[in-house]
């Protein structure tokens, strides 16, 4: 494997993990309408019509349950997406280091 092959293969799996963080981003701001509207309903319908009323509350807190969800796994994306870029930087780094030594090894022989 090429050092232009792995930087291929990280370059792709960052803007994968970009994606499906971006993704996540979506799933939260579904639960935060959906919390919304439960947060509506809770307003408008207390102690008018208790079926409405107790959907609202069901609303809200499955909303407030994937909002807490999904803010997770997307600080937990994160983390992993700096993860790999520095899993990257080190292998780099690594590989130069070594590169530079057999060179100076080359040469002397």
């Amino acid at each position: 494997m090429t050092l232009n092959e792995m930087r291929k293969g990280y370059e792709g799996e960052v803007a994968y993990q970009k994606h499906m963080l971006k993704n996540l981003g979506y799933w939260f701001q579904l639960c935060s309408i959906v919390s919304g509207i439960g947060i509506v309903m809770i307003y408008f319908f207390h102690a008018k019509n208790l079926f409405l009323d107790v959907m609202g509350i069901l609303l809200l807190a499955v909303g407030a349950l994937g909002m807490l969800l999904f803010g997770y796994a997307g600080w937990r994306g994160q983390q992993n997406v700096k993860a790999v870029i520095d899993d990257y930087e080190k292998k780099v780094d690594y590989l130069e280091k070594n590169a530079a030594k057999a060179q100076k090894k080359a040469k002397k022989c």
